[in-house]
């Protein structure tokens, strides 16, 4: 008897803001105070009334600026530079100290894809020295489709990553902190990976290379997730990735 051909090594799209890195405390904050400083200027609004219609749209569109898009006529990379310049964001990243190893360890092609723009994805990436991690990134510059933006959770998006990537969305692993996301993705049959080592806010890790003393101790391995059904897998670390076949 033939022994059976061994699987092909999936193909890794990872998510980057509280997935490769604590965003929360390193951008969130900051982003969203720019956004909503940039809707107030632009739109002429009272500042409580611009971070009300922030939420609003976040929540009705999955991305505040598809709201103010659609909505104001907003030319997005001008938005986009705007509320992504982040002084001091340098000095405010931190992640696990040994992400960049499991990340190497990891068969199949990896990618980065993200709803931020490419010039701080690639700013985060090349602070934490973990670009060389990477095929590509595939930024919110890069989801737009007959001539719209549709950044995750947009299955179409999905779906179109997998076509240019030449790659049957089954081979593909979807590594996110955000469940609507892995919902959308789940849907075209990509297998997720529910990161949630920064979901609770207590992670304390490095600042770039240093010490790691003081960060949370998690559990290695895959935990199997029963609800919700989409996910396939939630994890602490990269390393329980090695699991997922």
């Amino acid at each position: 008897m033939s022994p059976s051909p061994r699987r092909a090594p999936p193909v890794w799209l990872f998510d980057l803001d509280n997935t490769l890195h604590d965003a929360s405390h390193a951008a969130f904050g900051p982003t969203s105070r720019a956004m909503s400083d940039y809707m107030s200027t632009h739109l002429g609004l009272h500042p409580e009334a611009a971070t009300e219609l922030r939420q609003h749209y976040w929540r009705r569109y999955g991305a505040t600026l598809l709201g103010l898009v659609r909505h104001h006529g907003v030319q997005a990379s001008h938005f986009l530079h705007e509320t992504h310049l982040l002084p001091g964001l340098e000095q405010r990243l931190r992640t696990s100290a040994h992400d960049r190893a499991a990340l190497k360890r990891l068969r199949g092609r990896r990618f980065i894809l993200t709803n931020a723009p490419r010039a701080y994805a690639l700013r985060v990436l090349n602070t934490l020295r973990l670009a060389d991690c990477f095929e590509g990134v595939i930024s919110i510059e890069d989801m737009r489709m007959f001539g719209h933006l549709r950044p995750k959770p947009d299955a179409r998006m999905f779906r179109h990553v997998c076509a240019r990537l030449k790659v049957r969305a089954s081979r593909c692993v979807l590594v996110e902190d955000t469940l609507e996301h892995q919902k959308a993705a789940r849907g075209i049959g990509m297998r997720t990976a529910w990161m949630q080592r920064y979901l609770d806010g207590r992670f304390r890790g490095t600042l770039r290379d240093c010490d790691n003393a003081g960060a949370k101790r998690v559990e290695v391995g895959v935990h199997p997730c029963r609800k919700p059904s989409y996910v396939c897998a939630r994890i602490n670390s990269l390393q329980a990735l090695r699991h997922l076949r």
